[in-house]
């Protein structure tokens, strides 16, 4: 069957394609949605990436185009079926990566974004109801994952995440080469704080040290409040990467909401 995409012909160039994304969705009218927007839109505009949507219910057999059925065993809602996600999948399969979205999934590291985007492209099943029959997982090279512990309407949501942070990533789609380098997760840290003028606002000044104008000193701050947060909101990173605290400061633009010492 062919493939439906909502995506405008003008945002899918073959020009120097570098990175081709395929969402399987029961709704392919979300999307761009976001990612037609801001980098991530430009850059599909520009033909850096591009994006088709698969409708999963184009491959139901029936009259009434079902795609679900009852839990096997009993329960509530519904569960995808094997033999019509089996169609959708078969019919985009080239050799990209194909990633389910589940909160049942492994989480998503910004190292396997990385992989991701280091490739041709990625094919996303995005997941409704109570989620898929597990037998697909067993019979289709698909790997389970999940965008953080809790539980969304759709998979959708999850996919954008997913594109989003690949496409940044992409070569020419970020200002500077370095601009991914030094951001929270690179080197197993959170950023550290960021401010900006004005340097006094509601009592509260931009540390000194960020107006000395000495950069190995201002290093060192960033690299100490980096490790300061981690340890206090994410202890888990600290245990992941063992050395993490030996890496050096990051260096990445993002709002922050944290107050001077």
């Amino acid at each position: 069957m062919a493939r439906s995409s909502s995506i405008p012909s003008s945002w899918r160039k073959t020009a120097a394609m570098t990175f081709r994304a395929t969402v399987l969705t029961l709704y392919p009218e979300m999307f761009p949605g976001p990612l037609g927007a801001s980098l991530a839109g430009r850059a599909l505009e520009e033909g850096i990436w591009s994006l088709d949507t698969t409708n999963i219910r184009d491959f139901a057999t029936d009259k009434h185009r079902s795609v679900d059925d009852t839990p096997a065993g009993g329960g509530a809602g519904m569960v995808l079926r094997p033999d019509i996600l089996a169609a959708a999948l078969d019919s985009v399969a080239d050799g990209r990566p194909m990633l389910a979205l589940t909160p049942r999934g492994k989480p998503l590291t910004q190292a396997r974004v990385r992989e991701l985007a280091a490739g041709e492209g990625v094919i996303l099943l995005s997941g409704r109801f109570e989620g898929f029959d597990e037998r697909i997982f067993e019979t289709r090279d698909l790997e389970p994952v999940s965008v953080g512990d809790y539980v969304l309407s759709g998979g959708e949501l999850g996919a954008m995440v997913i594109l989003d942070a690949c496409v940044r990533l992409l070569p020419g789609v970020m200002g500077a080469a370095s601009s991914g380098e030094e951001e929270s997760f690179e080197q197993g840290l959170l950023e550290y704080p960021h401010y900006t003028r004005p340097v006094q606002w509601e009592g509260r000044t931009i540390p000194e040290v960020l107006r000395s104008g000495d950069h190995a000193k201002i290093a060192a701050w960033r690299h100490e409040r980096a490790v300061e947060d981690t340890r206090l909101r994410r202890p888990d990173l600290i245990e992941r990467h063992g050395g993490a605290s030996q890496a050096p400061p990051s260096g990445a633009r993002r709002d922050s909401e944290e107050k001077t010492k």
